[in-house]
């Protein structure tokens, strides 16, 4: 019988225009395009596969699901070399050896102790199994976290557990969710995930945002700071991606930048303010190099990018 999913994921997206509302409460600012794709993938029970530059939001869409959804968030950080057992579960051995040395000053036969050892209480739960576990009551979020950074071989082995959600342990038996997960994909493209994990998902890609929309998201994510300080720190944060850089700063570096001028208790893009702060908008030694070789190589070039800005304002 195939699981279903909890109540609440299908009330909390009732619509798109819910979906959105429920965004907003919850200061992420998303388009019309991507509530429809949240909205279809909790009506769908399928999961939501997000692709974009580093830095442009996608994690967060899974954190805010959770707080939506006013569940669990469960974190599966990808990288080079990660595997089954780091993703479901591993025995833990240093507690089964302390239980087998009691047990054995009990007298307790083998075949007594390997069935006490070797039961759920002595199971390291790992993302996976946590999330096939919670989920035998209330369902919870699973986020796996920058997907291009695994091998294409643990890309085979989630297709399977994605396809099933049930998890086959030889010394205890197959354990298999209630409900199906809301389960968030993430990849930053560097490289291709394979098409068939793909067709399994509803897909979208988060782009960098116009003006518009990146002044809303400073506005709601950082109150503190001056309507009009805001509306420069957009304005220079747009020109800035207009240019050649290692890494083009995302939302969360116009974000981290506004909440360190607030600190510093700034009112206006003074030069000073940010020379002092580029650490806060690049995270490369060329792109500050860069920058400071072209657009800001001398004050007159310094004063002229930070006129231009007002024509970005409108």
């Amino acid at each position: 019988m195939k699981a279903s999913r909890e109540v609440r994921a299908t009330e909390a997206c009732t619509s798109i225009d819910e979906v959105l509302r429920q965004f907003e409460r919850h200061r992420y600012i998303a388009d019309r395009p991507l509530a429809t794709t949240v909205y279809l993938a909790c009506r769908l029970q399928k999961p939501l596969f997000l692709e974009g530059e580093p830095g442009v939001g996608k994690t967060e869409v899974a954190r805010v699901l959770a707080d939506i959804l006013d569940t669990r968030l469960i974190r599966l950080q990808c990288y080079e070399g990660l595997d089954a057992a780091a993703a479901l579960y591993e025995w833990n051995y240093t507690k089964q050896l302390l239980r087998i040395k009691m047990e054995e000053q009990c007298g307790r036969s083998p075949e007594e102790i390997g069935g006490e050892i070797y039961s759920e209480d002595y199971l390291i739960k790992r993302p996976l199994l946590e999330a096939i576990q919670s989920a035998r009551g209330q369902t919870p979020v699973l986020l796996i976290d920058e997907l291009d950074r695994a091998d294409e071989e643990f890309e085979a082995f989630l297709l399977e557990v994605l396809s099933d959600f049930q998890i086959s342990i030889p010394e205890i038996g197959t354990l298999k969710a209630l409900h199906i997960p809301v389960v968030v994909v993430t990849s930053n493209r560097t490289r291709d995930v394979h098409d068939a994990l793909k067709r399994r998902c509803l897909y979208y890609w988060i782009d960098y945002p116009d003006y518009r929309k990146e002044l809303k998201i400073v506005r709601a994510r950082v109150p503190g700071l001056q309507d009009a300080l805001a509306a420069q720190v957009t304005a220079f944060m747009q020109a800035v991606r207009e240019q050649d850089f290692v890494k083009k700063p995302g939302i969360s570096e116009t974000l981290d930048w506004a909440e360190a001028l607030v600190a510093l208790h700034a009112d206006t893009l003074a030069p000073e303010i940010v020379e002092q702060t580029l650490g806060c908008i690049f995270k490369y030694r060329e792109d500050i190099q860069q920058f400071k070789a072209g657009l800001w190589a001398d004050a007159d070039g310094r004063r002229r990018f930070l006129e231009s800005l007002r024509a970005r304002q409108c």
